[in-house]
């Protein structure tokens, strides 16, 4: 099979993309490369250093399956440059999905995100519920979704919501809980956690990299959203299982400026067939075993905001 994988050089589309080459898919990555590339040469493997907004057509020529993780990812990231983020999270997004759609692609795979909830109560947030974005970068992947669904007559359309992703990748983040009270646990012995309380649903990175490849595997699979989280936990019991794994001390403050909580319920997911494997405590495991072995690089591109305001991304 022929796939693009767009921002297939990031955090979740390198262990993707390295992963469907593993099983014989020739893969187009179409990627800006800003935090750079991780991914080893293949011949079955094309990156093309791009921009999602100035893509040629014949790039789509016999794709069978777009995956589009491209986009200007997390809360604070977009709020870095709004104009950015719409541009390249909604406007592009309807950009290729209209390349594909020209040149007969047959599947498209978007990487939306489970914070188009907002702040929810209820104890099993399901596809049913509203979206409620309360950032911007919840509104460009609400939006993005819409916008995608309204084609879904000329092209097959997923639409995935990942809960918070932890775990390694060559293209390593300390952006996302899990990650960044690992790191600190491992560096400074010490983790600092914001209220505590909020909840939030998370996937480990193998598992979503697996749903991904679960609906390449079956595109007949019904038109729609699908909540991707397994795992709903307090920030503060996040904060814990790391304890766990890493002695350290916890401070807690708490001023909590993330006032996002809520629960991920993915029943619709897994009863595609779907079976998550992976888990919280194995993406600390993986990535303490990895630092101990000097395999993570850190720097400033494992942080997102700092990496973009680096390299003059951000509206000021």
């Amino acid at each position: 099979m022929k796939i693009i994988v767009t921002g297939g050089c990031g955090y979740t589309g390198t262990v993707l993309t390295q992963e469907l080459i593993k099983l014989g898919h020739r893969v187009i990555v179409i990627d800006t490369q800003w935090f750079g590339n991780h991914l080893k040469k293949s011949n079955r493997l094309n990156i093309i250093k791009k921009d999602i907004r100035n893509l040629e057509d014949k790039i789509f020529d016999k794709v069978d399956t777009v995956v589009h993780l491209a986009n200007i990812a997390n809360d604070p990231s977009a709020i870095l440059n709004p104009n950015l983020s719409w541009e390249i999270n909604v406007l592009g997004t309807k950009k290729i999905v209209e390349q594909a759609i020209k040149k007969k692609v047959k599947h498209f795979i978007f990487a939306s995100s489970g914070s188009v909830y907002g702040v929810k109560k209820e104890k099993k947030v399901t596809e049913d519920l509203s979206c409620v974005p309360i950032s911007v970068y919840n509104k460009t992947k609400m939006i993005s979704e819409k916008v995608l669904l309204s084609y879904s007559n000329k092209i097959k359309i997923h639409c995935i919501r990942p809960a918070t992703v932890c775990g390694f990748s060559p293209r390593m983040r300390l952006d996302v809980s899990v990650n960044m009270f690992t790191y600190q646990a491992l560096k400074n012995k010490r983790i600092t956690v914001f209220g505590g309380k909020q909840i939030r649903p998370n996937i480990n990175i193998q598992d979503l990299v697996k749903v991904y490849i679960h609906f390449i595997k079956n595109p007949k699979i019904k038109t729609g959203s699908y909540n991707a989280g397994f795992e709903n936990l307090k920030i503060l019991d996040i904060a814990n299982l790391v304890k766990q794994k890493i002695p350290c001390k916890i401070d807690i403050i708490k001023k909590n400026n993330d006032p996002r909580s809520y629960r991920q319920d993915s029943g619709k997911l897994l009863r595609t067939g779907f079976k998550p494997s992976s888990s919280v405590k194995k993406a600390i495991s993986d990535i303490k075993n990895k630092y101990e072995n000097n395999k993570i690089i850190f720097d400033e591109k494992c942080n997102t905001v700092k990496w973009m305001k680096k390299i003059g991304l951000s509206r000021g």
